[in-house]
């Protein structure tokens, strides 16, 4: 594994140690999870953003979708 090192606020820092405390986790696991699902948000609105560019693939009405849902 790599090391990594950042600035926080004092705050973030007593808000890490909270959650570690409450979740019997250690600030660095907390850390690298929260740094794991931001990514995977990254790279899924990565991925909606090239779709909602691509010109070839159609846009749906709100009203078609309402009709296929209702």
């Amino acid at each position: 594994m790599a090391r990594i090192t950042t600035r926080v606020s004092r705050e973030q820092v007593a808000a890490l140690d909270a959650a570690a405390a409450q979740l019997n986790r250690s600030r660095s696991q907390i850390v690298c999870d929260a740094l794991e699902r931001y990514l995977e948000d990254h790279d899924d609105l990565t991925v909606a953003m090239a779709r909602l560019r691509d010109a070839s693939d159609p846009a749906l009405e709100w009203d078609e979708v309402r009709q296929e849902l209702v």
